[in-house]
């Protein structure tokens, strides 16, 4: 397989997608933070003196999404059309999904992958206090649809 963002020199280079095709593109990335019974309980109960953590969690992850061009350094600036942070609470751990769309010429991967990231590391600042032994692991994409490379589905 070759790689796009080297010149023919090994020069990294951002990739031209001017002759792509404008496309629907969506892409859904999740990742886990592993936590202890007093932090959830402070997540669900709202007990903690930062604020409301998961609502905190969210727009974080949705901001991060937005500046992913301004974080790594050869991807484009996207225009998204939606970006939904979701969670859902295990018995010792938080699940984040991170949703993201756009109509382009490229992928909203990274930006999938950016918010669900930001969001857990979040969740980890704000209760950081309690317990610093928190674990954040599992990130990686589910899927993603639009574009030349075609449907992705991650297979365990």
């Amino acid at each position: 397989m070759e790689l796009n963002h080297f010149d023919d020199k090994g020069n990294a280079w951002m990739v031209d997608v001017s002759d792509k095709d404008t496309t629907e593109r969506t892409a859904i990335a999740t990742g886990k933070i592993y936590i202890n019974k007093e932090i959830m309980d402070a997540i669900i109960y709202h007990s903690i003196k930062k604020g409301d953590v998961l609502g905190v969690a969210r727009i974080a992850g949705i901001m991060a999404a937005k500046k992913t061009s301004e974080l790594i350094p050869l991807c484009h600036l996207l225009p998204l059309t939606k970006c939904q942070i979701d969670f859902e609470i295990k018995e010792d751990y938080i699940e984040a999904y991170c949703m993201v769309k756009t109509v382009g010429k490229t992928g909203v991967e990274m930006e999938a992958l950016t918010g669900v990231q930001i969001a857990l590391l979040t969740i980890y600042d704000m209760c950081k206090a309690i317990d610093k032994s928190m674990v954040i692991s599992d990130v990686h994409l589910l899927n993603k649809s639009g574009g030349k490379s075609g449907d992705f589905v991650w297979k365990v």
